[in-house]
């Protein structure tokens, strides 16, 4: 008895050693863990804030920093107005006070923005007086100018419109650089001909080649000249003008009014050419019709005239007996 008491006893003691240094293992492990943690965090912190301005001045992106959006955003295509081939037309109708005097003001604000006058038509002097100005300004200025012509008197209407031709420009680019390679390929083969047949074949077929590129690069610059500068088609009228021009009206009355315009200006015309030509008539037509009278006289033949004899009697008819 006493030796299995004394065999327990030892087990016992054994497990509770054995127990006891599995638990101060296990905190000096924890003690180590939590000591070395801020270590490594700190260490990785001071990494971090160390290697950020080098990023910074390498134009590296900081990942989750306010650049990532961005760099997301740059590889996207830029669908800008501002970087799109515009093309802006535009007509507009301004009553002034003095219609010589705005046009001169007109003429000088577009030279002053770049651009210059395409055509000028006037008609009168007067009150009623009406000057047409085609100008052609740059794109970036169109809508400034446009409001400042408005601005010189009382604007009576605005027409405004825009085309976009930045896919027509693209699209052409690519085939003036698909022409010029077939024109250059021409060119070597051309160089290489070795016969009169083939040397008269390569010349033909580069001249269409280079016409055609020609074609395509005169396109190229019409659209380059359209987009950069806009047209402005402005029409300045005094103060007696007509504000604007009248509806075309339709109906029979109408019609009829317009057939009697028609038919008074037909019959004008016509005795306008009767008027002209009478001194003429007068001058050669009555000599004329007197020679022809004395000529038809001369030549008519006297026909003797025969006496009329009576017819003969009938005789009277007999009655049935």
């Amino acid at each position: 008895m006493d030796g299995q008491v004394v065999r327990r006893r030892g087990g016992l003691l054994a497990v509770t050693a054995l127990a006891a240094a599995l638990a101060l293992s296990g905190c000096g492990a924890g003690d180590s863990g939590s000591a070395d943690a801020p270590a490594v965090n700190g260490d990785g912190a001071r990494d971090k804030a160390a290697a950020a301005p080098e990023a910074a001045k390498a134009g590296e992106p900081q990942q989750g920093g306010a650049g990532a959006p961005q760099d997301a955003a740059a590889g996207a295509p830029d669908l800008r107005v501002d970087q799109r081939a515009i093309i802006y037309t535009g007509s507009m109708r301004v009553q002034v006070d003095d219609v010589d005097a705005k046009a001169r003001e007109v003429s000088a604000l577009v030279t002053r923005s770049g651009g210059f006058i395409g055509g000028d038509q006037r008609r009168s002097a007067g009150a009623d007086a009406v000057a047409e100005l085609q100008l052609r300004v740059p794109a970036a200025k169109f809508t400034e100018v446009v409001d400042e012509i408005a601005r010189r008197g009382s604007q009576q209407s605005r027409e405004i419109s825009t085309e976009d031709a930045t896919e027509a420009i693209v699209d052409l680019d690519a085939r003036i650089t698909s022409q010029r390679a077939r024109v250059e390929s021409a060119r070597r083969l051309l160089a290489r001909a070795t016969s009169i047949t083939d040397l008269v074949s390569l010349e033909n077929e580069l001249g269409r080649r280079e016409a055609d590129l020609a074609s395509l690069e005169a396109k190229q610059r019409r659209l380059a000249d359209l987009t950069a500068l806009s047209t402005i088609t402005v029409t300045l009228v005094g103060p007696a003008a007509k504000a604007a021009e009248e509806k075309a009206e339709t109906g029979f009355l109408v019609g009829l009014k317009g057939g009697w315009k028609a038919f008074v200006a037909s019959l004008t015309v016509l005795l306008t050419v009767l008027g002209a030509l009478l001194p003429w008539l007068v001058a050669l037509g009555v000599p004329v019709a007197v020679l022809l009278l004395v000529l038809r006289r001369r030549k008519k033949p006297s026909i003797p005239t025969a006496p009329v004899s009576a017819p003969p009697p009938v005789p009277a008819a007999r009655s049935a007996p």
